[in-house]
């Protein structure tokens, strides 16, 4: 029977808030790691994926003390992760391994423990990459199993402790009759949006919201079907989703997703309702967004609502204003998206947004041959009518705006 390892890290898209970006956990656990284990012979499970009839503490401290392997995943300073690694450090003295992002700033507590190092593309992982650090991983695994080492700072300090002794037998397996898990029931709502079928994922995020209430990715995924979905009509969508993404705390979020969320809710309720209290939120939700990530997505739509804003004020001075800080700001998205594609920009998954925004960005300018290169790019890489569609509306608005400002 192979032996398992247990994953200790955060699931979905999740922020890391020392650099404002968003890292796609689950593509470094399904691409990476559990990869890595398996062809070093061994199970891997996730927190998400353990099958339970009860609270999910007992089989994670289970995993936590029995399992023989576990990967700690420390990316975006998950304060999970961090406990749990420190649960397994004070468990066993080793067959333990940290891992992280390479951008991940140590704190100094853990500067005594070996973080191996790997690189996200924005959400994604360059294929390159994850064949090398898979390859890393698989022979730190094997290289642990087959000669054990202490590498927990706990048993380092503290020689003469020893670990508590528990039961040898093997974790039991799930009854049949259990319900799914977290991580089947994450992965139904997923494929129902990617199909734009927002109703049918509006129930399934409630489930693994009832199962992960605090989880800021499930809150998000939550608001965005319940927003998209428009039942029973828009706005009252619209107002449902706002109340859900209240439980994110919004006066006191520094989640650059979370404040995404907002401003494009507040941005289609003052399409509905022409009411300038959601312009005026919607502006300072992207700005505030766009400060803290210094990203093209927040930053093109602030520049968006900016021109709305100039243009509803009617001449003076305020619209003067806005009209300056839209444009700076498409300028600075400009540089922001040219420097993404500096660098393994085919590797990457946000390709045609990039582009999108690039092409909205000089429209905006008035970069006539900019525009029409950039759009030819980015029809060319788009993937689904509907990405198109988008644009060409967006981009449709913005010229309406720019001839009455």
């Amino acid at each position: 029977m192979p032996g398992l390892c247990f994953v200790i890290m955060g699931y979905g898209v999740k922020t890391d808030y020392t650099t404002g970006r968003e890292l796609d956990l689950d593509k470094t656990y399904q691409n990476i790691i559990k990869p890595a284990a398996k062809a070093a012979g061994l199970d891997c499970v996730r927190a998400d994926e353990v099958r339970h009839s009860g609270a999910i503490d007992v089989p994670m401290y289970e995993h936590l003390i029995k399992a023989d392997v576990v990967i700690a995943d420390l990316s975006t300073y998950n304060p999970n992760a961090f406990y749990e690694l420190g649960v397994r450090h004070a468990l066993r003295p080793y067959t333990t391994i940290a891992i992280s992002e390479k951008e991940l700033k140590q704190p100094f507590d853990v500067n005594h423990t070996v973080i191996r190092k790997y690189e996200h593309l924005g959400k994604d992982i360059g294929f390159s990459e994850v064949m090398r650090f898979r390859e890393e991983l698989e022979s730190a695994i094997r290289e642990i199993l087959a000669h054990p080492r202490t590498d927990s700072p706990v048993y380092t300090y503290l020689p003469r402790l020893q670990p508590p002794s528990w039961q040898t037998e093997p974790l039991a397996p799930a009854p049949e009759s259990s319900k799914d898990t977290l991580s089947t029931i994450v992965g139904k709502a997923k494929t129902a949006m990617d199909a734009d079928k927002f109703t049918e994922a509006i129930p399934l995020w409630d489930l693994a919201h009832e199962l992960d209430p605090a989880n800021s990715y499930i809150i998000q995924k939550l608001v965005l079907a319940t927003y998209k979905s428009k039942k029973p009509t828009h706005v009252e969508a619209l107002e449902k989703a706002l109340k859900i993404l209240g439980q994110l705390d919004l006066n006191t979020s520094t989640d650059p997703e979370t404040l995404g969320l907002a401003g494009a809710i507040h941005k289609r309720l003052w399409e509905e309702l022409y009411d300038k209290n959601h312009l005026s939120n919607s502006i300072a939700y992207y700005e505030k967004g766009y400060r803290i990530k210094n990203d093209y997505y927040n930053g093109i739509n602030l520049a968006f609502q900016l021109n709305v804003r100039a243009c509803e004020t009617g001449g003076g001075d305020d619209a003067i204003a806005d009209k300056v800080l839209a444009k700076r700001v498409r300028q600075q998205v400009v540089g922001i998206c040219e420097e993404l594609q500096r660098s393994n920009f085919e590797e990457r998954g946000d390709q045609y947004w990039i582009l999108a925004t690039l092409e909205e960005a000089h429209f905006g300018l008035g970069n006539a041959d900019h525009y029409l290169e950039t759009k030819g790019k980015a029809v060319a890489v788009a993937k689904a009518k509907w990405e198109r569609d988008t644009t060409e509306e967006q981009i449709a608005k913005l010229g309406a705006l720019l001839g009455n400002n």
